[in-house]
């Protein structure tokens, strides 16, 4: 099925259901959760240091460097597979990545909170393409400004093998969120692909 276009304001957002085949999605998670250097990163809330409450790893061109809540990450080179993948997603959204962050929620508990994708090495207008394996989890989508953007908060049911792509003004009108469940929830994989370009990296 092609990338369909959901109605928000000050947003552009693709979403596929149904981007790769069951079998190749369930292929490709057992790949990644067994090869991938998983680590689990402190980062400072609220003034102290707390673990992420999921397993995150960083993979991408050697200058790819990127920043989020306090950390620093280095990328791991390219994998085949991941490479693999990396060329698919630019085919489909016709965009250039240079870069993936993977997270690993092992069960319903881990989650990711609040935030925009808008560090400055992402650029004004990034996109983001992020492709889910796994446990069906709930993506939210809620404008960072209700005045500016009022529009009720957005959940997504995203299914094993589904694309989503954020791209245009998303990141600078709308925060997302994968929030905590308390149901049985296996293990779901996501790799967000994403170009960093600080003014010192030259485009490949």
């Amino acid at each position: 099925m092609p990338l369909t276009l959901l109605p928000l304001p000050h947003a552009e957002i693709w979403l596929d259901e149904h981007f790769l085949p069951p079998a190749t999605a369930d292929a490709l998670l057992h790949e990644l959760e067994h090869t991938i250097e998983w680590r689990q990163e402190a980062i400072r809330l609220y003034g102290r240091e707390v673990l992420q409450p999921r397993l995150t790893a960083w993979y991408g061109d050697s200058a790819a460097t990127y920043c989020y809540s306090g950390l620093q990450l280095t990328p791991q080179p390219w994998t085949p597979v991941l490479q693999q993948v990396r060329v698919q997603l630019e085919a489909a959204t016709n965009s250039t990545f240079n870069s993936v962050l993977l997270n690993l929620y092992r069960y319903g508990q881990d989650s990711m909170g609040w935030h925009a994708d808008d560090e400055p090495e992402l650029g004004q207008m990034p996109v983001i393409a992020s492709l889910s394996l796994g446990a069906t989890r709930r993506f939210r989508l809620r404008p960072r400004d209700a005045r500016i953007t009022p529009h009720a908060p957005l959940s997504l049911d995203l299914p094993s093998g589904s694309l989503l792509v954020m791209r245009g003004p998303t990141q600078q009108y709308w925060l997302h969120a994968v929030p905590k469940t308390a149901r049985p929830a296996g293990a779901r994989l996501n790799l967000t692909f994403r170009l960093i370009v600080p003014s010192t990296m030259p485009l490949r």
